[in-house]
Parts: C-alpha cells; structure tokens; sequence
C-alpha cells in the first residue's frame, strides 16, 4: 500500500502548495503593485512560486509622486540590504526631501537617490511620461526604471519588494518605458477568478486527503485481519 499512500500525499502537497498561493494572492488584492503568484512543477514533482508580471489596472490619483508604469519595467529601491525592485509606485517624500517609497527606502533614478527641494512653497513637481522628473520646469533626474531578460530571477522579499538572485549586470532598459504620473497601479488580482481556483483546490485536497484515509484504513484492516487466519 506505500505506492497508493504516496500518490494521494504527493497530490494533497502539490494542492497544499497551490492554496498557498491562491490565498496570498486574495490576501494582497488591494496591495498597490502587487504581482500574483503561481506555482509549477517540475518533471520530479517539486513546486516552484512564481510571479505573474502581467499588469493590474491603473487608476488616477492626481498625487504628482503617484506613479504607474505600463506593462514593462521596475523601478530600482536602496534598501538596507543593497538594491531591490518594484511596481508600487506609491512614492512620496522624506523629511530630507528625498523620493522614497512606502517603507522609506529611496527610489533610484539614474544620478542616485533623489532629492527634491520643495522648501518654496511655489515648487512644482511633474513627471512625465519617460521617466524624467522636473522642478519649476527644469530637468532633475530620471527614474531609474528597468527590466531582465530572466524575470523568474526575481524573489518577493516581502514590502512588495523583489531581490534579484542573478548579477545585478543583467539590468536592462524596457523596450517601451511608459511612465503615468498622478497613477498608480493595481494588483493585477480578479478576485473571483481566484476565489474559483480556491474552491477547486481545496476540493481536490479534500480528495487527496479521503484517499489517504481510505488506504489507511485498509492497511489498518488487513493488519488486524492477519491475525485471525493464523
């Protein structure tokens, strides 16, 4: 019986995974940015989480740090743990005056960090659609956004951020950068798509987990029985 116990249990991890998945997906639908998980397998059976890049909506905010961008491109954070990635474009400033996103880390652009001196209270910030950021109409910097070939290099490292497990060399600019400021982008989650596969899931589990029982209690019965013919 270990071969029929093994199929169910393997079947009840595999869908164990799969849930997993399915539930920080539903738990992050309003999370700004937020990429949904998925998970594979192997030809050996063992699972593998990844993201799904597709782009969520993009809604208007009219906050000029709000920024979205379109289906291509991260922008780059300076964490306390080296350089990291993301789609929340939810950016506001520090006290410093420097561009920082939702965990206070600085979002890059391609001078370094950014400072925004709005100490005049006739500062206008604007950012326009490749990226380039302008104060009272004169060029500052622009945001360092980018991309890689290998996109299953990218690990969620929690805060919406993502670490790259590769060489940080393998940057590359997007084919088509598209920035909208005053937006921002939503998880790209459809709840009730999501709340099906958790319904199919779970009752696959279910029959997994029916299935184990069944083979133990056979084992159980002819163990006992055994006894009784000898």
């Amino acid at each position: 019986m270990i071969l029929e116990m093994t199929r169910p249990t393997q079947g009840g991890l595999r869908q164990e995974r799969k849930l997993e998945a399915v539930s920080n997906n539903l738990a992050n639908a309003s999370t700004i940015g937020f990429k949904k998980d998925f998970v594979s397998f192997d030809k050996a059976f063992k699972a593998r989480v990844d993201q799904d890049f597709t782009q969520g909506d993009v809604i208007k905010t009219d906050n000029p740090l709000d920024v979205a961008l379109g289906p291509q491109g991260l922008f780059k954070v300076e964490t306390p743990d080296g350089i990291k990635y993301t789609r929340n474009g939810n950016f506001s400033l520090s006290s410093e005056g420097i561009l920082v996103d939702k965990s206070g880390n600085p979002v890059m652009g391609q001078g370094g960090a950014i400072f925004i001196d709005t100490v005049d209270p006739n500062t206008s910030v604007n950012i326009d659609e490749y990226g380039q950021i302008f104060l009272n109409n004169e060029i500052l910097d622009t945001l360092d956004v980018v991309s890689f070939e290998n996109m299953k290099g990218l690990e969620k490292t929690g805060d919406n951020l993502f670490v790259y497990t590769g060489d940080t060399a393998d940057e590359i600019p997007p084919e088509n950068v598209r920035v909208e400021a005053g937006s921002l982008e939503q998880a790209n989650v459809q709840v009730v798509e999501e709340m099906a596969k958790m319904i199919d899931y779970q009752r696959m589990f279910e029959t997994y987990t029916k299935s184990m029982k069944t083979f133990d209690e056979i084992d159980s019965k002819a163990i006992n029985d055994v006894g009784l013919f000898t």
